[in-house]
């Protein structure tokens, strides 16, 4: 199932398109279902920021392969067994976060490959093999296939942008706009001139090597900025935040009305 999401999504990306999905903190599948079925690209299975387990991560990856709908595990540090048991339970992409060196983007990228791209480790006894039906040259052949996705968070990254940019294996460089505006010294303030002129600058670079870039966005001001600037994966706000703005206005509007027939 993974390999078929995995094919729509890179077809997207290489026709020049952009694509859409949320961060999600859940623990409940039914919100990533909800996600796929609205026709999201993808979501962000959040690992590094949030309250979810491993065992429960493995049904909201259900979710979102039931509904069409890209499942990405943001793991929560760069180990074997954060990217080992994203993979295991079914994620069609890894998301790493805070990666600033090159040697930090080859080693995402062999603890999420099989070998001759990687050294993950190999069991077939797991969900993503179905559980050892699947064929095992099938299983490693399309295991190979899942995306990585490094997340560039602050000024080192920067600083190093150029040799992380030469790692094969990364098909998509995230900028993380929150930790690196803390990084600049401006913390929250997205749209500070350092922080887009910063950003303007991993945009550029990467897409002159022909790289996917990525970013999170959290307003329909920003969203529309970093696509005209050519961002393709388009991360927009949290599910969190997402539903609390649906009901802040819907109260707001059933208020209004209130006041217009008493």
């Amino acid at each position: 199932m993974n390999e078929a999401l995995i094919q729509r999504f890179n077809e997207r990306l290489k026709a020049g398109k952009a694509v859409f999905g949320p961060f999600m903190k859940t623990c409940d599948p039914g919100f990533v279902e909800a996600a796929g079925y609205a026709g999201m690209d993808f979501a962000i299975l959040d690992m590094e920021h949030g309250p979810i387990s491993i065992q429960n991560m493995q049904n909201n990856i259900r979710a979102a392969q039931i509904s069409g709908i890209l499942p990405v595990v943001r793991v929560p540090a760069i180990t074997e067994e954060a990217i080992g048991k994203a993979l295991d339970i079914g994620a069609a992409a890894v998301e790493i976060p805070q990666v600033t060196t090159a040697e930090q983007a080859r080693e995402a990228v062999k603890l999420a490959k099989f070998s001759p791209m990687g050294e993950r480790g190999v069991c077939r006894f797991v969900r993503a093999a179905h559980y050892s039906a699947m064929n095992k040259a099938a299983y490693f052949e399309g295991a190979n296939k899942t995306i990585v996705i490094a997340q560039l968070e602050g000024q080192q990254a920067i600083n190093n942008l150029d040799d992380i940019l030469t790692v094969e294996g990364i098909d998509i460089f995230f900028i993380g706009p929150y930790d690196l505006s803390q990084s600049l010294g401006v913390p929250g303030q997205v749209t500070h001139p350092l922080v887009v002129e910063a950003m303007n600058k991993i945009v550029k670079a990467a897409k002159k090597k022909g790289a996917v870039v990525g970013t999170f966005t959290d307003s329909k001001e920003t969203m529309e900025m970093w696509t005209k600037a050519g961002v393709q994966y388009i991360s927009y706000s949290v599910d969190m935040g997402i539903f609390y703005e649906a009901c802040k206005t819907l109260k707001e509007q059933f208020h209004g009305w209130c006041e217009t027939v008493s």
